[in-house]
């Protein structure tokens, strides 16, 4: 199976809410309005694509020289476990430069995953939660 990925390439909401629910990761969903906005102010958004279906998504916010915020990694339930997580990250990486630190915060079912894409676990963070 051949996977493109595209950097910044125009994405359907709808099918990029249709990624993240198949891929489990849990964003406000029956939200439209927030999820586009969510899309719209971003800096980096790389999707990864099977043919014409959307099937992964990495999207950060980033000053490009200092840091980068890999806010959401969601890849579509039947392609997980082939790479496409790991290689979204790469492109994240690749195109802020070695320069940039890239971090994210993980949930908890997903610890055990980013140590094996190269992340290391960092204790030193602090959070305001969200309201909703």
């Amino acid at each position: 199976m051949i996977i493109q990925y595209k950097i910044n390439a125009e994405v359907n909401i709808d099918d990029a809410i249709e990624v993240y629910r198949s891929s489990g990761i849990n964003r406000p969903l029956a939200d439209k309005n927030r999820m586009k906005r969510m899309f719209d102010e971003s800096n980096i958004i790389i999707s990864a694509w099977h043919e014409f279906t959307l099937v992964g998504i990495s999207r950060a916010l980033t000053d490009y020289s200092y840091c980068c915020y890999l806010s959401d990694l969601a890849v579509k339930g039947d392609y997980q476990k082939q790479g496409i997580g790991k290689r979204l990250i790469e492109i994240t990486k690749e195109h802020i430069g070695d320069n940039c630190m890239l971090l994210l915060l993980a949930a908890p079912t997903a610890m055990e995953y980013y140590p094996k894409t190269g992340m290391e676990k960092a204790d030193n963070a602090f959070i305001i939660k969200r309201l909703q």
